[in-house]
């Protein structure tokens, strides 16, 4: 007897799981639509990430297989923010035709086919009336004609929150120019391994760097257990923990702390003077003395159960979180953050630690610390971060083709269904910058952190 098949419990939801271009329950192709595009152009921009080659073949094949031509963008913005008439985009140094033969078994390969690099046409613009000066909206109109050089009619973004801002404001950049001028729609497709993103549950390449992470964290667990030591890890994610927490309850860490934990009794106030403005601004910062006291009780708790080793994990922006006086001498960049791979996390945190065990105990325990992080960016992507991928490739052809859409972040929810969210509904309209999504400590993820880990009595 045929099995029935459940129905959705509403329209939106019934319109989700319907593949609305083929017979439901049949094996036909997707029905192909008509379309005005003759070529499209993909550009990947930011830090790299596992199966960013899914995504990018995914959406290339979708366009191929309508009959579009897809430009591969080399290496990011980095070009097309140098263009003139006089120095026209060269094939093969600033873009490359894709074809099938060039994608073949590509969406589970390492690296990133077309490059990627962190020139940002946008920088410049930090409020929407910036847009309507020629100085500051240059590098976006250098990009706009270098695109429109290329005979592009439609731009795949893929990258991090800096990269949807610029989508963004190259949008909002076209919306200002003479009704007779060219559009050229622009959907983006959000990365990052720090799945710090909002609009979507889960980022395409975190699970990957998560296990490739929770793998180096199991092996320092092995060596810990050998030499009776402890390894205090720094790893990446520099606004949120979703990283940290990750790789530290996948690896079986001993505890993991993050920015979002440094709240209530773990969190002080210090004034100091801004280095680019020169005048005195009150900065929140953690608690140091208390955060290594609450390691070392870890340390202590687990001596109890006779486990005289363990590995901390330790999220990289809590550096954006020290006192004044662990940043002496740490370079800023031009919006006064720090930068962070300058301080050593691990490394500070291991040597208090080791001070604190000492003094509370009276005993030595050697803690080496380390940072985690590059060695996951690349690394070969799991079944899941393949799907999630391939899904948001695909997805960068329905928004443009079948939906029509331009301004809006590819996303999926539940059962990798697509769905579309508006530029508007992840930025500020005014200051134009995203909005970081951290990981709610009332959360379920972040208490099966705390369910696994050491018990400690605060």
């Amino acid at each position: 007897m045929q099995q029935a098949i459940p129905q959705a419990a509403d329209t939106e939801a019934s319109a989700l799981m319907t593949d609305k271009n083929s017979p439901q329950g049949s094996l036909s192709a997707p029905t192909r639509r008509e379309t005005t595009f003759k070529r499209v152009a993909i550009l990947f921009a930011g830090g790299p990430a596992p199966a960013a080659n899914a995504v990018i073949s995914t959406a290339a094949n979708s366009f191929m297989r309508a009959g579009i031509e897809v430009y591969g963008i080399m290496y990011g913005y980095s070009g097309l923010v140098e263009y003139t008439p006089e120095k026209p985009l060269e094939a093969d140094k600033h873009y490359k035709l894709l074809t099938p033969q060039m994608l073949k078994r590509s969406r589970n390969s390492q690296g990133i086919l077309i490059g990627t690099a962190r020139a940002n046409p946008g920088k410049l613009i930090s409020a929407p009336a910036h847009l309507e000066d020629p100085q500051l909206s240059a590098p976006l109109r250098r990009v706009y004609d270098g695109l429109c050089s290329l005979g592009v009619d439609a731009l795949i973004s893929i990258g991090g929150d800096d990269t949807l801002k610029t989508a963004n404001k190259f949008k909002m950049y076209q919306d200002r120019l003479p009704a007779s001028a060219k559009r050229i729609p622009v959907v983006h497709l959000p990365k990052t391994i720090d799945n710090d993103y909002m609009g979507i549950d889960f980022t395409f390449g975190y699970f990957t760097a998560v296990e490739t992470l929770a793998s180096e964290i199991r092996n320092l667990l092995a060596d810990a257990e050998a030499s009776k030591s402890y390894f205090l890890t720094e790893t990446m994610g520099r606004s949120a923990g979703w990283l940290s927490y990750g790789a530290a309850i996948a690896g079986e860490a001993s505890l993991v702390i993050s920015v979002e934990d440094i709240i209530g009794s773990y969190r002080l106030k210090e004034t100091v003077v801004n280095q680019k403005t020169g005048e005195s601004e009150a900065r929140e910062i953690m608690d140091v003395d208390r955060v290594v006291a609450r390691i070392v009780k870890t340390m202590i708790a687990r001596e109890e159960e006779n486990k005289q080793f363990g590995v901390i994990v330790m999220a990289e922006g809590l550096a954006e979180l020290l006192p004044q006086k662990y940043l002496e001498g740490i370079p800023r960049d031009e919006h006064n953050h720090i930068s962070i791979s300058h301080v050593n996390l691990g490394r500070m945190f291991s040597k208090l630690v080791t001070e604190a065990f000492k003094k509370q105990t009276g005993r030595s325990r050697k803690v080496t610390g380390l940072q985690l992080g590059y060695e996951s960016r690349c690394a070969r992507p799991h079944a899941f971060d393949v799907m999630l991928g391939s899904q948001l490739g695909v997805g960068a052809y329905r928004a443009l083709v079948e939906e029509k859409k331009n301004g809006v972040m590819v996303s999926v929810i539940g059962q990798l269904q697509l769905h579309y969210v508006p530029f508007e509904k992840l930025i500020d309209p005014e200051s134009l910058v995203t909005v970081v999504r951290y990981i709610e400590t009332s959360s379920d993820f972040h208490r099966l952190a705390r369910f696994l880990e050491t018990y400690v009595d605060e």
